[in-house]
C-alpha cells in the first residue's frame, strides 16, 4: 500500500491536533514546530482522545489524565516505554498523507 491522504494541509493548524478515521482506526495527527506528526489516537491509558490533547516541547498530553506521549516515537514520556504506533507521514500538494504498512 502507498500513502493514503487523511487529510488537507488547511485542516491542521500549528500546534493542534485532529483526529481521522482511516479503516475503524482512530488517528490523532499533529502539526508542531512546523512538523506533521501521526499517532494512534487514543490514549493507553483510559482511551482518552489524544488530538484534543494539549502539545508541548515535542509531546501530546491527553486531556482526561495528564499521560504524556513523544510524537515521533509514541513512548510513554513517564515509563520510556513504547505505547503509541507512530506513522510515517508526509505533507505534500495540499495533502497530509499517511503510509499504514511503513
Amino acid at each position: 500500500m502507498a500513502f493514503q491522504e487523511v487529510a488537507t494541509s488547511q485542516a491542521l493548524v500549528e500546534g493542534q491536533g485532529i483526529e481521522v478515521v482511516w479503516q475503524g482506526n482512530i488517528i490523532a495527527l499533529f502539526r508542531h514546530s512546523g512538523a506533521v506528526y501521526a499517532l494512534d489516537g487514543l490514549c493507553m491509558h483510559q482511551g482518552g482522545p489524544l488530538a484534543k490533547g494539549k502539545l508541548a516541547e515535542g509531546t501530546i498530553q491527553c486531556p482526561w489524565h495528564g499521560w504524556k506521549y513523544d510524537l515521533k516515537t509514541g513512548n510513554n514520556s513517564a515509563t520510556c516505554q513504547s505505547m503509541l504506533k507512530p506513522y510515517c507521514v508526509r505533507e505534500q500538494d495540499g495533502k497530509i498523507e499517511i503510509d499504514f504498512d511503513a
